[in-house]
């Protein structure tokens, strides 16, 4: 039986004694008087501890919470890095409700970006908020971005049309970058403040659309799905409001198609846009107050 047993067990105390050999020469090689090794220099932990030392990371410093843009004023953008060299670039985003609604620019990494201009229809509101993101880059398992909290964009002011007003008949806009513009629909609403319900009509095929009120984007490379986004505009009510669906790509199934339902608090309305690379449909929208 004692012989069965030393036979059992000499594995064991084989093994047993590798690990007490290797767990003490480490634990002596620790606790000598030499420099400990940095974890860079086994080789096999080089390329785990090389990655984590260039993780990037952004912070947007303005707007903060307390910011202010005022339409038309020109604003500005600052922002703090880690591992970002300054030639990389950074795209810059405004999102309304979890929506972007226009790209502010592409900037070197220079921490800050001046005289950026903002659409002149956006309405006065508190929950806008900008989203930074790297682009290109070198470890493409670290990609920095980052949302700002919340902050307020005081709309433009409507100027009331006077007497003395140039009595021209407004123009219809016809084309925009290069694409026809057809006019679908004409609809007349009581409010200068309207919402509206985009989602995608049919089958989701991958459309990226962006809609334009009166030549400024109101929803920006919006990825359309079966969910309904709603977003609120601005009418001017001195002239007819042209609003236009503006295709960025095709999708599986062209001609990009959304359906929109435009309400204020008198009416609502339900219409469906198509657009291509080469035009756009439209509607027209009047203030009757």
């Amino acid at each position: 039986m004692n012989g069965i047993r030393q036979q059992a067990t000499l594995p064991s105390l084989i093994l047993l004694g590798l690990f007490f050999y290797v767990f003490l020469g480490h634990a002596h090689a620790i606790t000598t008087t030499d420099p400990v090794p940095t974890p860079l220099q086994h080789g096999k932990d080089t390329h785990l501890f090389e990655s984590n030392t260039s993780v990037t990371r952004l912070k947007i410093t303005i707007p903060n919470a307390t910011t202010v843009w005022n339409i038309p004023e020109k604003v500005k953008l600052t922002w703090d890095t880690d591992n970002i060299p300054p030639h990389k670039t950074i795209r810059f985003y405004l999102i309304k409700d979890d929506m972007v609604i226009q790209e502010l620019g592409v900037f070197e990494n220079n921490r800050f970006a001046e005289g950026i201009s903002l659409n002149k229809s956006l309405q006065t509101a508190n929950n806008y908020r900008v989203m930074g993101i790297e682009l290109f880059p070198d470890n493409t398992q670290s990609i920095a971005k980052f949302a700002t909290p919340y902050f307020t964009i005081n709309g433009m002011k409507r100027v009331a049309n006077s007497e003395s007003a140039d009595p021209k008949e407004p123009t219809v806009r016809h084309s925009f970058d290069g694409r026809r513009i057809s006019y679908v629909d004409e609809l007349n609403v009581q409010s200068d403040h309207i919402t509206i319900d985009l989602w995608d009509h049919g089958r989701k095929d991958n459309d990226i659309v962006s809609i334009y009120l009166n030549g400024e984007a109101v929803v920006y490379q919006y990825h359309l799905t079966y969910y309904k986004k709603t977003f609120e505009i601005t009418l001017d009510p001195s002239k007819p409001n042209d609003l236009f669906l503006y295709a960025h790509n095709l999708g599986k199934y062209p001609p990009n198609t959304v359906s929109m339902e435009l309400n204020d608090t008198h009416i609502s309305k339900k219409i469906v846009l198509n657009s291509d690379l080469k035009s756009c449909e439209a509607i027209l929208i009047n203030v009757k107050q």
